[in-house]
């Protein structure tokens, strides 16, 4: 069995509200391999660290109440919510981080100097009416990375394929991960091909031997999310991917170390 990384979904969302600087601090402080994260751009074109197009009353809470797009709000606007307060319902254990707010990527990225880790950037395309063009948001992306000049250190995944090939056209040698879990598009390294992507991240209910056997055949790292079970890892684990991406980057490394796989 060869070694697994251990991407911090949303940083460590089972421990600390996600997406926020003190989850991915925790992460990198427990050991991770890469940092997962979500980015969605501002109104005033700032690339900020949100899984949801609009902000979540769930996890995050506004001056007045409301939602919003975050496309819709400038980056100082956004910076109004507290989005570290809450306790997300789907994890009890988690522990508020009162005022966290929702940081940019250009923040996220100036941690690299805590370590040797890699950057999982997951970019979300919306709402097609008001989102950027994916080259402009794989442009937007791209700056930030250059700024720290962290283009080794970066995994640019998405499901939406032309972000993937926008990447591509303007920085070819950033890696790119296709993110999918619909079956009929087709198989690991066909759905890879496609999206002009050299690692394949799918759903952990499609990973199979012979799938990540064909992407290995191809020199093409798998990457499942987002299995949180000792059940889980067993599953992926057994059939030799690459990484696994979870919400309790801790527990996963811990597992992996009694199994000898770090």
């Amino acid at each position: 069995m060869r070694p697994v990384q251990v991407h911090g979904h949303r940083g460590a969302r089972a421990v600390l509200p996600e997406n926020t600087m003190a989850a991915f601090e925790y992460a990198i402080d427990r050991g991770v391999d890469a940092i997962e994260m979500d980015v969605v751009v501002t109104k005033d074109d700032v690339p900020v660290i949100s899984h949801d197009p609009i902000t979540n009353p769930m996890i995050c809470s506004s001056p007045d109440g409301r939602r919003a797009y975050i496309r819709m709000l400038t980056f100082a606007e956004l910076r109004n919510w507290d989005c570290g307060s809450l306790v997300n319902p789907q994890f009890p254990k988690q522990t508020p981080v009162p005022g966290a707010r929702i940081p940019s990527l250009d923040e996220v990225l100036a941690l690299a100097d805590r370590g040797s880790f890699l950057f999982n950037i997951e970019v979300k395309m919306c709402r097609p009416e008001i989102d950027p063009a994916p080259g402009r948001v794989a442009k937007l992306v791209l700056e930030s990375i250059d700024r720290r000049k962290l283009r080794r250190r970066v995994i640019v995944q998405s499901f939406d394929f032309r972000v993937l090939l926008a990447m591509r056209a303007v920085a070819p040698d950033i890696r790119r991960a296709a993110l999918y879990e619909d079956p009929r598009l087709g198989d690991f390294v066909s759905v890879a091909r496609t999206a002009g992507a050299g690692v394949i991240a799918p759903h952990k209910k499609m990973v199979t031997t012979a799938q990540v056997a064909a992407a290995h055949d191809e020199n093409m790292p798998v990457i499942p999310w987002t299995a949180n079970t000792p059940e889980e890892w067993d599953a992926l684990i057994a059939c030799g991917v690459d990484g696994i991406i979870t919400d309790d980057p801790a527990a996963l490394i811990s597992y992996l170390e009694q199994k000898g796989l770090r």
